[in-house]
């Protein structure tokens, strides 16, 4: 019979040679970084989850605005899709772009209902989802921050506008996103 004790060793120097080996797969340099190389299964699995379970966690305490659904929002965050996002996230009848070919993990098309987060139950969350990774960013994905110089409610208009934009037409969607000379960059 093996006593406690043993067994503890056994358990310390089977974990011992998993950090050992761990730390020399880190600095084998043996992992494939470039963008154009995509990340093993199980590594994807893991950073997905881990993402996705983060998000939900952080954006559950957050209360979306009564006044979600107004034209005003819609149209100011149109506007500030347009410029901000639309090169990665693209716009009706885009496919892709030079920019958003290059990106991996590559982000969603915005514009297709499909491109939605799949994990929502409700359309609450949704919203909330969208609020945070706009506002706080996603490390190494290329989506930045865009807390800095945008407050809470340049914000939500950009949500305003996610929601609607699945369902606009190309023409539609240069409508809504043209900003008035006399009001950009005055926000």
């Amino acid at each position: 019979m093996i006593s406690v004790t043993t067994c503890f060793k056994r358990v310390i120097a089977f974990a011992s040679l998993m950090l050992f080996g761990a730390v020399a797969f880190i600095y084998s340099g043996l992992y494939p970084m470039g963008a154009d190389a995509p990340h093993f299964q199980a590594t994807t699995w893991v950073l997905e989850t881990l993402r996705e379970q983060s998000i939900a966690r952080a954006a559950s305490d957050i209360a979306v605005p009564e006044d979600i659904e107004t034209s005003d929002r819609l149209l100011a965050g149109g506007a500030d899709y347009n410029e901000m996002c639309s090169s990665c996230h693209l716009k009706p009848g885009k496919i892709s772009s030079d920019f958003s070919l290059g990106l991996y993990p590559a982000p969603p098309n915005l514009a297709l209902s499909h491109a939605e987060h799949p994990h929502s139950d409700n359309e609450e969350d949704a919203d909330k989802r969208r609020f945070w990774i706009i506002k706080h960013g996603i490390k190494a994905s290329g989506m930045p921050s865009w807390a800095p110089g945008h407050d809470d409610e340049r914000i939500w208009n950009m949500v305003a506008f996610l929601k609607r934009l699945p369902e606009l037409t190309p023409d539609q969607y240069q409508i809504l996103t043209a900003r008035e000379k006399s009001s950009a960059g005055h926000h």
